[in-house]
């Protein structure tokens, strides 16, 4: 995923892990993350019903042991995702978060909604619409045609297509997110 504002995997790795707790905690003094909280860390408020959704999706993604909350080490294994995970690995987290109903394939209506989300929550203004986006994808990589995408056809289907596999990382682009991190684990050291 893009770094577009400067935070490099050697920055991040230099970041002793007394720090990264130091934040999580002044975060969230519980050590446990809930949903309320992750949504006011990033910033979200006011969302419409389906971003809301979306954001709820993204947090039951990374709260991996489905207990509520997100730990230190979900934290941890997240930002590692976002900043380390290769393009495997992103894929299946992306096909799980795509899959709403938590079916095993991800229907057309599943995949707009979270288009539709990512955007509203994103701002992010693009000459193709949620719904072409969304036929595109399809139209391409529903190999069988039942209008389902199994975890085979999406994981081969975006990346056998560069054009996809850019679409679908840069509307999910979380590196902004880990900058904001980065950068306040940054000021708070230097106020120490």
């Amino acid at each position: 995923m893009g770094n577009a504002s400067g935070v490099t995997l050697e920055e991040l790795s230099a970041c002793q892990s007394h720090q990264w707790y130091r934040k999580f905690m002044t975060e969230c003094p519980s050590g446990q993350l809930t949903f309320y909280e992750f949504k006011k860390f990033f910033g979200l408020k006011n969302l419409s019903d389906s971003s809301n959704a979306y954001v709820k999706t993204m947090f039951c993604t990374f709260d991996m042991n489905d207990d509520g909350y997100i730990d230190f080490m979900e934290y941890v294994a997240a930002l590692s995702l976002v900043l380390k995970g290769g393009v495997q690995q992103k894929l299946r987290w992306y096909f799980k978060l795509y899959d709403v109903d938590g079916s095993g394939c991800i229907d057309r209506e599943e995949l707009l909604l979270i288009f539709k989300a990512i955007r509203a929550i994103n701002g992010i203004e693009q000459e193709m619409s949620a719904e072409d986006f969304t036929n595109m994808v399809f139209d391409k990589i529903d190999l069988n045609g039942d209008g389902q995408l199994s975890l085979e056809e999406f994981m081969g289907g975006i990346q056998g297509d560069d054009t996809l596999l850019d679409m679908l990382t840069q509307s999910l682009d979380l590196s902004h997110v880990v900058n904001k991190i980065y950068n306040e684990i940054n000021s708070e050291q230097q106020i120490n």
